[in-house]
């Protein structure tokens, strides 16, 4: 099998307010917010909330794209997900844990044409070939960078 190329998704946006992000990605307009005891209008999930969004979405792609491979059908899926972060890192208040969440528990509820060791086969592919678990659970190399707008030169 020969390798494909890698696949390379953008997203870019605008700060709308200090708690209020408008991003684009393809044709998709979306909206990032906070809720208002955290300075927000409630309008839209916040950024952490996006991470839980987009994790049970690949799950939800990869469940079923699994679920055709291994021969069985999935009647009904559910996933329900949960993050679970300390804020004061967040809020500079303390920097002795992280600023990300400490833990995500993910329940998949499946009603399917599946015994127990096929459902099992099926989890464990899951966890092995989503790339969203993969983010969140290996690190990734990340590069942050500004440009000042005034000058379009890269600030070094």
């Amino acid at each position: 099998m020969q390798p494909t190329e890698d696949l390379v998704f953008r997203v870019s946006g605008v700060a709308e307010s200090p708690a209020r992000f408008r991003a684009q990605t393809r044709r998709f307009t979306v909206l990032v917010d906070e809720p208002e005891e955290l300075g927000g209008t409630d309008e839209a999930p916040n950024p952490v909330e996006y991470v839980l969004i987009g994790f049970g979405g690949c799950l939800n792609v990869m469940a079923h794209l699994i679920a055709q491979e291994l021969g069985f059908t999935i009647r009904r899926l559910e996933i329900e997900l949960k993050g679970t972060l300390n804020p004061d890192r967040l809020f500079g208040r303390s920097d002795a844990e992280r600023a990300g969440y400490k833990q995500i528990e993910v329940q998949l509820r499946v009603d399917a044409d599946a015994d127990e060791a096929t459902l099992q086969e099926w989890l464990a592919r899951i966890n092995d070939r989503c790339p969203v678990n993969d983010n969140l659970s290996n690190p990734t190399l990340v590069t942050i960078s500004v440009t000042s707008l005034q000058e379009q030169q890269p600030v070094t």
